[in-house]
């Protein structure tokens, strides 16, 4: 069975870094979703796609995959980047790039 591990980004909701989700272990799809005929919902017909568990570290999370014998792929956390940036900053005069005369 093949699980994908990550860590899932901070929702749009959310300012800071307090509480940041945990990594999750997720069963790859087996079937294509598609919309269902009748009311149009996207369905599956593996019902394993609806099953995340949740691990404090990534490390836990392999070593539970492994314990199973699962087939696993860890996508990297991406890590945040921050800029410091003053309020002055937005007032400074840049000037215009010259362009080249041929």
């Amino acid at each position: 069975m093949d699980v994908r591990i990550y860590r899932p980004s901070k929702s749009a909701m959310q300012s800071g870094r307090a509480k940041a989700p945990a990594w999750v272990l997720e069963y790859e799809l087996k079937t294509a979703r598609q919309p269902e005929s009748l009311m149009g919902w996207t369905s599956s017909g593996d019902t394993l796609n609806q099953v995340s568990l949740n691990f404090e570290t990534a490390e836990d999370a392999v070593a539970y995959a492994t314990k199973k014998g699962w087939v696993y792929t860890i996508q990297p956390a991406q890590e945040r980047i921050v800029r410091p940036r003053n309020y002055v900053d937005n007032f400074k005069y840049v000037p215009p790039e010259e362009t080249a005369k041929a």
